[in-house]
This record gives structure tokens, sequence and C-alpha cells, in this order.
């Protein structure tokens, strides 16, 4: 059997959850590939595992461009043959100071659905033989918080600010139940995972209770590697399901 294979988008940042993501499955043995818009914002990450002693590929994923996702579901194929872990990291906030959905700008909500919800959808339909191919492949959707509260209008603790990122979200959430019951009867598990507040951006200002990446990571990962008897269609951070969540 060979080696398994991890996709991870939005790895185009070193503090970026992404590349915590791609180090953590690396340091299981995974062959990591990490996309991103701009394929030379990856390959210095890519380097630097592969300089580590981890297999590590860099490779150009843009999310609302469908010849992308094409082009790398191509690669995919004629490098691997397989994929045992799809995360779904890559991700748009364009409304981050926007406090009020009466406020929301209409594009910018077209923007977020673009690369939250129908990129990662297309992508899974494009790489749908590889994942099959791989004996029991993981689809990790990362989620937040602020969609559940969207949806269920409990209060649990996280910002309502970006009515744009979190409807995307919210839909992204939809979409897990979605293939999560497409895959039922399949050794292949959806599941999302709300990662936290995580200090990924300084340079936005992160609070200081923001933990570091590489803890955040920790549940994406562990949701890449459930066992046979995991979860699916589930909503977790840190392992455990989040209340209201599908």
């Amino acid at each position: 059997m060979g080696q398994e294979v991890a996709l991870i988008t939005g790895t185009s940042r070193r503090l970026g959850l992404g590349f915590a993501v791609a180090l953590q499955l690396a340091e299981l043995g995974y062959h990591v590939v990490l996309t991103a818009r701009d394929v030379t914002r990856a390959e210095p990450l890519a380097q630097q595992l592969r300089r580590d002693g981890y297999a590590a590929t860099a490779l150009r994923l843009d999310l609302a461009d469908q010849d992308s996702i094409r082009e790398a579901a191509y690669q995919l194929s004629a490098t691997f043959g397989r994929l045992d872990a799809l995360i779904n990291n890559a991700s748009e906030m364009p409304d981050f100071t926007t406090l009020s959905a009466l406020d929301a700008d209409l594009d910018a909500v077209r923007s977020a659905m673009e690369v939250d919800v129908i990129g990662p959808w297309a992508l899974v339909q494009a790489v749908l033989p590889l994942l099959i191919a791989a004996p029991a492949a993981r689809i990790v959707n990362v989620s937040s918080t602020s969609a559940l509260q969207l949806a269920t209008g409990l209060d649990l603790g996280a910002s309502l600010r970006a009515p744009a990122y979190s409807m995307a979200k919210h839909m992204l959430n939809a979409l897990t139940v979605g293939l999560a019951r497409a895959f039922a009867g399949t050794p292949i598990l959806v599941n999302a995972v709300d990662p936290g507040e995580t200090a990924t951006h300084p340079e936005r200002g992160d609070d200081d209770t923001d933990r570091p990446a590489s803890d955040s990571a920790r549940g994406v990962v562990w949701a890449a590697t459930l066992g046979a008897d995991g979860p699916s269609g589930g909503m977790f951070r840190d392992r455990q399901p989040l209340l209201g969540a599908p």
C-alpha cells in the first residue's frame, strides 16, 4: 500500500492553520499537498517541510476557478492516484469589520460563498475518484462557531461579525451533512471542525487569548485520521461535538 496523501487548501501562510495541519499530518507520515491561489506562497512552506525530512508538494489551487480545480485534480491523479484526506481549510472573510446582516455587502457574500462553499463542493466532485481509490478517505471542512450561532440563535461565545463569512460557513456545515449522507455506506467520513479562536493574523490584531495554530490544528488532524468507527456529518471542536451542530 502506498503512502497516505493529504491535500490541504489555503496553505500560503507560515502562521496559518493550514500549514499547522500540514505539518502535523506530515509528522504522521502523510505526503502533504499544500495548495494556494499563488503557488509561490505555498512552495516555500513545502520546501521547509522537505528540508525537515517530510514528504510535501506545493500545488496551485484557486477555489474560485473551476479550471484550477480540474487541473489540480488532474495533477493529483497523475502523481498519486489516491487521496486519503481532503482538508477544506481555505476561507474568504471579505467583511471582517461588518457587524450586521443589514449592512452586508452582497458582493462580499457571493465571494465568501464561492470560496467557502461552492469551491469545496466542486473540489470534492473533482477528486472523487481519488477519494474512492483510497482505503478510507476523510474529508474535513474547517468551519466556525459563528455559523452555528447564525443558524440556531444560541450564544456560543463567538463573534457575530462578518455576516458573509458566517453565512458561508453555515452553508459549509450544511454541505458537510449532505456529503456525509451521500457517502453513507462507504468508508469515507465527512465532518466539520471549528478550530476555535486562533492566532494566525497578527497583522489584524489577534487577541491575547487566541491559541497557537498548532493547538487548533489538532482537532482538524483528529477528524482527518478518524478510525472506521468514527462519526460522519457532525461538527466538532477539540474532538467534542458542538451544541446545535447537525
